[in-house]
């Protein structure tokens, strides 16, 4: 029993390690945002649909499948991840939510809010956490180093 509590407390604490970078302070983003979230990774592809909205003190950021299906729903509030509904713990949808963040901040807020990322034409990077390659403003490519791979465009746009 003793064992399994160890084991059970080390994977917490190696959870909360690894949990994805956020802002310094809450960037100037053009919200309300619809987003399409195209995901790929080992030949597999999902489609979602992302909203991020201001809500309150926080920003709300909900997902869904195109059927409408709720995939995940969080709040950064405070510069923590606050759960929203009733969805199960979603680990992924965590890291993708943060990775947008980094890759909305504004180029003028970028360093500031992340000291320790890299900027160079058409492409920012958080080096071995996440690599934005842009086309445009929000229409951009997320690659994560072991994958998986998103492409994401503004709602409505048609995708390549």
């Amino acid at each position: 029993m003793r064992r399994l509590l160890v084991i059970g407390v080390m994977l917490l604490l190696s959870a909360c390690a690894s949990q994805a970078p956020l802002p310094a302070a809450n960037p100037t983003l053009p919200l309300p945002l619809q987003l399409h979230i195209e995901r790929q990774q080992a030949g597999q592809r999902q489609d979602w649909l992302l909203v991020i909205q201001r809500e309150g003190p926080g920003i709300r950021w909900s997902m869904m499948d195109p059927l409408g299906i709720p995939q995940a729903r969080q709040q950064l509030i405070d510069g923590h991840w606050q759960a929203d509904g009733l969805l199960p713990p979603n680990p992924e949808a965590r890291e993708l939510f943060a990775a947008l963040l980094f890759a909305l901040t504004p180029s003028g807020e970028l360093l500031r809010n992340y000291p320790a990322a890299q900027q160079q034409d058409e492409q920012r990077s958080l080096p071995a956490r996440w690599t934005i390659d842009y086309a445009q403003p929000l229409s951009f490519e997320l690659n994560l180093p072991q994958g998986p791979h998103y492409r994401i465009s503004p709602l409505g746009d048609p995708t390549p």
